[in-house]
């Protein structure tokens, strides 16, 4: 009998590391039966037994969450009518904390036969440590990227095994040859979501206008998540009066981390993306109000950069909610643009912070875990 496993996840970042743990599960065992939800590359690895959904599920903040709570609330009784039908081995939820916990729950009471496993921990160390003690008791293992989380969760009864972070391997593979960096050349990040595409990327086109008024030779590009965000980014260009001199491109940020000399990058994967590449940047996050001010009552920790909190100090200057505002961006990309040394330096702190992610193979430890659930 083939062994059967469901699979979440809901965001395009997790579609990539969902995609290469499938990729090495299956020539562990060829023969599982995948069904569930995530994102085209899942869904090119998975078979016709996987949706992709990333589109429409990859929301950011409370409030754009609740305007939504009913097509969530659908999906959920959807997902879990099937899981029920389907009677997988093992439950693999990817990263998305939101939906994936609540899911764990309603799987864990409906189907106790079913193990959970949690690959890219949810950083509840950060915003809710007092969900610990609930998810040791929900879930059968976790898999953590950061060699912190290990302790934390182990600390609360949750068996947990550092696998290392799967962009090590991810960006290893899109490592351009003899890369050089375009002193001229300035990249600008606004996120993988529409939303956050339309706050933070007019901001970043007015920095980039100022610098290009201080120095006129600068170019500037834009790699949009996908061919949609990408239309997206041309119409804002376009009234912005911008879509002759910025350029976009559908995909293509790991080459442009790596051409660039510095860059603007919004808060989440693409800032740990560029440290592994040695990209100088500053990072910028913007939310509603209403979700940051939740945030500031639940969030325990001094920074919100992902790289900032690897180190455990301030590596990367973070301008946060209305300090994100284009003099102050400008301003810090302007300094990378004047000094190779303040460069220099950066790359090499960087480089420090990027070696505490782990050694290549993570998709193979965390598919061997996987694996042995499904046994």
């Amino acid at each position: 009998m083939s062994k059967r496993l469901y699979v979440v996840a809901g965001e395009l970042s997790g579609d990539a590391h969902g995609a290469g743990l499938l990729r090495s599960l299956k020539t562990m065992l060829p023969a599982v039966e995948i069904h569930g939800v995530g994102g085209p590359e899942m869904a090119s690895v998975a078979g016709p037994g996987l949706r992709d959904w990333v589109e429409d599920a990859a929301v950011m903040g409370v409030w754009e969450v609740l305007k939504r709570y009913g097509w969530f609330k659908q999906r959920f009784a959807e997902m879990l009518a099937e899981l029920k039908t389907f009677r997988p081995d093992v439950l693999l939820l990817i990263d998305y904390p939101g939906f994936n916990l609540r899911f764990a729950e309603a799987v864990k009471r409906e189907c106790p036969e079913t193990r959970l496993v949690y690959y890219i921990s949810p950083q509840v160390w950060a915003w809710h440590k007092g969900r610990i003690p609930k998810m040791a008791r929900m879930l059968d293992e976790m898999l953590c990227l950061f060699p912190f989380e290990q302790r934390i969760f182990e600390s609360a009864g949750l068996k947990t095994t550092f696998v290392g972070h799967p962009l090590v391997d991810e960006l290893q593979e899109n490592r351009l040859p003899n890369a050089v960096r375009d002193d001229s050349l300035v990249g600008l990040f606004p996120g993988s979501r529409e939303r956050e595409v339309a706050r933070l990327l007019p901001m970043m086109i007015e920095s980039a206008k100022l610098l290009r008024a201080w120095r006129g030779d600068l170019n500037f590009e834009v790699p949009a998540a996908s061919v949609k965000l990408a239309a997206q980014i041309r119409q804002l260009l376009v009234a912005a009066n911008a879509d002759s001199w910025i350029m976009v491109t559908a995909g293509g940020s790991h080459a442009l981390m790596q051409r660039a000399c510095c860059a603007v990058i919004a808060s989440g994967t693409a800032t740990l993306e560029a440290a592994c590449y040695g990209l100088p940047y500053c990072l910028v996050y913007r939310v509603a109000p209403l979700t940051y001010l939740l945030g500031r009552i639940l969030v325990k920790i001094e920074n919100i950069g992902l790289v900032n909190i690897l180190a455990g100090e301030r590596v990367i200057e973070e301008f946060v909610q209305a300090d994100a505002e284009p003099t102050a961006v400008s301003r810090s990309l302007r300094g990378f643009l004047e000094s190779p040394e303040k460069r220099a330096a950066l790359q090499a702190r960087l480089a420090e912070t990027a070696a505490k992610l782990g050694d290549a193979g993570t998709h193979e430890r965390a598919a061997r875990a996987v694996h042995a659930w499904l046994l």
